[in-house]
């Protein structure tokens, strides 16, 4: 029997508790892009990682996959950890790993689709991801498979969602009441029934919504509509339930000042939260009673880039910057325009953060492209600048994976530069030293 405590929290965040483990505890889930259903990025339920150990942190497994990850991060359901690499195939690992120190046979694996650079979504035992078709057309495609395999080593998709003449580029899917959301790279968001389409292999949308750009932002949905960034600088909102036609139009739209490039929104306590190039904008969620809404409040930079998608936890946003991750007040200013908090910097040499920053029991963890994990204390350190209290460094020369923090192990996506081009993708796992 789950703990009442757990089993509440659960319900509140949306989160699925998995797997039992021994002495009655249990191993949590995290199942989509940004751990919850606001995408905040905030594991409220970590309890084993923390700032007193985090600093003892060390490389427990890893698992070889095949060309290199970019972009996609682990899902972690049930017994299984999910990602994708580029070379178009889903991997499916042990989430305890294979008892040795590289794990060369996945439980099961997707056969190669054309490319995948963005994260698995697991829902009601289906994994769903997008890609692109591995022939000149780069046709975006929803990829629906069974979680738990197909009883081979390498399983086809159960239905495929047609997702436009553009790729599926870093818009995970999203799940919500029985729908599966993606935005795919011709500008436009795809509604898919989450069920298939009654047995057929290919499934044409319950309905799409169009906007004035391309799409690499993933869409998160509440409160009965979908929120999507788009490289025209704007947000938008569309129905969640459609509109009873094929094509569907906004109910309002975002200004953001500037294109967003991959960040996804983020939405907590009835506040959206999202990053473009130059700027952090926050929004009521409820939108502005007109068609186009100004921010509650933006960080603005003309001269840095914002990367990523925020992560809100405990009354802050933390975003990828171009020399770290910024800190800012949840809540704003108290003015439109407002400066961060604090810098999370990381010592050597300085590359952006465009891994979205994960937070779980008072620690940020990122990504830096110079081939750094590094973490930080989540409060502030009582200086305009922060630096890591831990840090790893691998082989590779960019880590744009964002960190899955769950059950005190830290799972992300990377590469081997010195393996052979179709064995440089890597499941990194961390955990602290047995006792």
């Amino acid at each position: 029997m789950r703990s009442p405590r757990l089993a509440s929290l659960a319900r509140i965040l949306a989160i699925p508790v998995g797997l039992a483990l021994a002495g009655g505890a249990f191993a949590l889930d995290w199942p989509n892009f940004r751990f919850d259903e606001g995408h905040t990025g905030f594991n409220p339920m970590e309890q084993t990682l923390g700032t007193d150990n985090v600093n003892q942190l060390q490389l427990a497994w890893q698992a070889q996959l095949g060309k290199s990850v970019d972009y996609s991060s682990p899902a972690v359901v049930g017994d299984l950890a999910y990602i994708a690499s580029r070379d178009g195939r889903l991997w499916a690992f042990q989430r305890d790993g294979c008892g040795k120190a590289i794990c060369l046979k996945p439980t099961w694996s997707s056969e190669a689709m054309g490319q995948i650079v963005d994260s698995p979504t697991v829902a009601d035992g289906i994994v769903y991801v997008g890609s692109q078709t591995n022939d000149h057309n780069n046709n975006g495609k929803l990829d629906a498979f069974d979680a738990a395999g197909c009883g081979q080593a390498v399983c086809a998709p159960l239905w495929q969602g047609d997702a436009g003449k553009d790729a599926i580029l870093q818009s995970s899917p999203t799940v919500a009441d029985g729908v599966v959301f993606v935005g795919a790279f011709d500008g436009r968001l795809y509604a898919f029934d989450a069920h298939g389409c009654g047995g057929a292999s290919r499934c044409q949308p319950l309905w799409t919504g169009r906007t004035g750009g391309t799409i690499e932002s993933t869409p998160v949905v509440s409160g009965g509509r979908v929120y999507i960034g788009s490289d025209d600088g704007k947000l938008h909102v569309f129905d969640a339930h459609g509109c009873g036609a094929a094509k569907c139009g906004e109910l309002w739209t975002g200004r953001l000042g500037s294109a967003v490039i991959a960040s996804s929104p983020a939405i907590f306590d009835g506040v959206v939260y999202v990053a473009s190039q130059h700027a952090l904008s926050a929004f009521d969620a409820n939108g502005c009673g007109a068609a186009k809404c100004d921010p509650l409040w933006q960080a603005v930079d003309k001269t840095n880039f914002f990367n990523g998608s925020p992560a809100v936890a405990n009354g802050h946003v933390y975003v990828g910057f171009d020399t770290g991750v910024g800190v800012f007040a949840a809540g704003g200013c108290g003015h439109k325009r407002c400066n961060r908090e604090w810098l999370l910097f990381g010592n050597g040499f300085q590359a952006a953060v465009v891994s979205s920053p994960t937070v779980a029991n008072g620690v940020v963890y990122a990504g830096r492209n110079t081939g750094d994990l590094l973490a930080w204390q989540a409060d502030s350190c009582g200086q305009a600048v922060c630096l890591e209290i831990w840090s790893h460094v691998f082989d590779e020369p960019v880590l744009s994976s964002s960190p899955t923090v769950v059950d005190g192990r830290l799972y992300i996506g990377g590469t081997e530069a010195q393996a052979a081009e179709d064995r440089q993708g890597r499941l990194y796992v961390f955990e602290l030293p047995a006792q």
